[in-house]
């Protein structure tokens, strides 16, 4: 069974380099080219591992900042310094017009949820008990934190044994049941605590997108105290709205 996600969770390409970016600490116009282009490369390899639909677009985005870096480090004779300025200005457009319209997306969400913090919903109009789906973005954690989690596990795993093709079709719905078993007696769950380097690869990745569907659902958010630090995986709050209408 081939695992295909089609979660709509994954933003694009200069979605995960402008959080490169941002996770370097540098300036959009100042892209670190070689550092992004192996980070860029380290994640694209778990995408492909996960099957998304949108795969072609990264290693597009990835064959780009590949070519950059390489042509910088090995200039062929007949090539004019000149001539790899206009490919990473041309890049460097393209992620200044994007973080404009993220950062206009995200200040009108902000806007969305304090207006319905201001304006309760009547009682013909609430949504169902579970909460509404949550987004694939938390204070501390998104989901390319999430995925460099999944980085980390493979690569552990890749260390301690070569890999090894073991078939693997468990439902993602049964690896569902067992972490919400897991939240329901632990309160909390630890991301790297779900993977052991004994699983098959393809269990990881079912495990995994187990978790961002429980993240789709509204059923589960992740929480990460410290930068770089675990992320756990903790059960959704229900809304407060109940709570403030009962006030």
């Amino acid at each position: 069974m081939a695992f295909k996600v089609d979660l709509d969770v994954f933003a694009g390409p200069l979605d995960l380099l402008l959080y490169l970016v941002k996770k370097h600490e540098v300036d959009v116009t100042e892209v670190p080219i070689a550092r992004v282009a192996e980070a860029f490369v380290a994640y694209l390899e778990v995408l492909e591992e996960l099957a998304i639909d949108q795969v072609g677009e990264f290693v597009e985005l990835a064959s780009v900042l590949l070519e950059i870096k390489a042509r910088a480090l090995v200039p062929r004779p007949e090539e004019q310094e000149e001539s790899l300025e206009p490919v990473r200005e041309d890049l460097v457009e393209r992620l200044l017009e994007y973080k404009q319209f993220r950062d206009a997306a995200v200040l009108l969400e902000d806007r969305a949820r304090e207006w319905e913090s201001r304006f309760v919903r009547s009682h013909t109009e609430e949504l169902p008990r579970q909460g509404p789906p949550a987004e694939i973005h938390f204070a501390d954690v998104q989901v390319w934190d999430l995925v460099g989690a999944l980085t980390r596990v493979l690569q552990r795993q890749e260390r301690r044994k070569p890999r090894q093709i073991i078939h693997d079709d468990t439902p993602i719905e049964v690896h569902i049941e067992r972490i919400e078993q897991l939240l329901s007696k632990q309160g909390r769950v630890a991301f790297t605590t779900l993977f052991d380097d004994e699983m098959p690869r393809m269990r990881v990745v079912g495990i995994f997108l187990a978790a961002l569907e429980l993240v789709r659902r509204g059923r589960l958010t992740t929480r990460q105290d410290e930068l770089y630090g675990e992320i756990w995986l903790e059960p959704r709050s229900p809304s407060g709205s109940e709570e403030e209408e009962a006030s």
